[in-house]
């Protein structure tokens, strides 16, 4: 079987570079033949992984974190070509949410051995502004704090980002947030909203602990007016989803949300999906996955 090998380099600090030479390997040792696309943008990739998926190609296969993930879906989704997550990057959110195994190299044969196995997962996806995102999308607080670390050039690594949330931090305001669910709107102040079809975010945060991938719906987690303090104490709390329990935030369910909010961006899979104002649907079985817990034969 032929299948489009999407490699993010730098991804996990060039873990993802490191591991795929032996990811190729055990491809080739199960009988899966990988086609390795020389990407190096991200529009570049998605462009390529269209082109193999349209030349034919068995499924995708991201290596790297949510970002090399989020590049592959662009291309299977809507299609009948199975997307396979090998986990190599800083955060692999969709990987954890989809029980695939922590090691590429075991995720690898266990991709191989359900596409040989003819064993797939169908899945749903969110759509924004055109684009498809699996896991969660963000807005407020976390997405200003992205789009500020996008902007600096020093530090770099992790304490770029932490040097971001200091910043926004001592900024730190509620946004006037419109929030339309199935339909029904509402204007409200809110630190940051999260529309999620799964339940991680953020390398291993159960933002919206609920979520349920396959379920036609969003969990949507709203986190209403807070102190800094407050927002503090509490983030420790998105490890094990308790922070949902916190009076200041509340969850919804919807199939179809829709977010305005004057000079603020949503990102989903880490990635920028669109400013706002934006409309984000939930599309049941948008895409299917290999290499997963709970695959069945298709």
């Amino acid at each position: 079987m032929q299948t489009a090998v999407l490699v993010s380099p730098a991804a996990g600090r060039g873990r993802a570079s490191a591991v795929t030479r032996a990811v190729l390997d055990a491809l080739r040792d199960a009988g899966v033949a990988p086609h390795v696309l020389d990407a190096t943008t991200r529009p570049d990739a998605e462009r390529q992984a269209a082109q193999a998926v349209a030349d034919g190609a068995g499924a995708v296969i991201a290596v790297g974190g949510d970002g090399a993930a989020h590049a592959g879906l662009q291309a299977v989704a809507g299609t009948a070509v199975p997307l396979a997550v090998v986990p190599a990057g800083t955060g692999n959110d969709l990987a954890l949410a989809l029980d695939v195994p922590a090691d590429p190299v075991t995720a690898a044969r266990a991709a191989a051995g359900d596409l040989l196995a003819g064993r797939s997962r169908a899945l749903d996806a969110g759509r924004t502004a055109g684009r498809w995102w699996a896991t969660v999308l963000c807005c407020g607080f976390d997405s200003a704090v992205t789009d500020r670390a996008n902007r600096l050039r020093w530090p770099r690594g992790r304490r770029r980002y932490d040097l971001a949330v200091l910043a926004e931090l001592a900024r730190l305001r509620p946004y006037e947030v419109t929030l339309g669910l199935d339909g029904v709107e509402r204007t409200l102040p809110a630190t940051m909203v999260a529309v999620g079809n799964t339940a991680w975010y953020g390398g291993g945060l159960r933002m919206c602990p609920g979520a349920d991938c396959a379920d036609g719906v969003f969990d949507v987690t709203v986190v209403g007016p807070v102190s800094r303090r407050e927002l503090v104490r509490t983030r420790p709390r998105l490890a094990d989803g308790t922070h949902v329990e916190h009076p200041a935030v509340t969850v919804h369910r919807a199939a179809r949300v829709e977010l305005s909010c004057a000079g603020v961006s949503a990102y989903a899979d880490g990635e920028l999906v669109a400013p706002l104002p934006a409309v984000t649907e939930c599309v049941p079985g948008a895409f299917t996955v290999v290499g997963t817990g709970r695959a069945t034969i298709s």
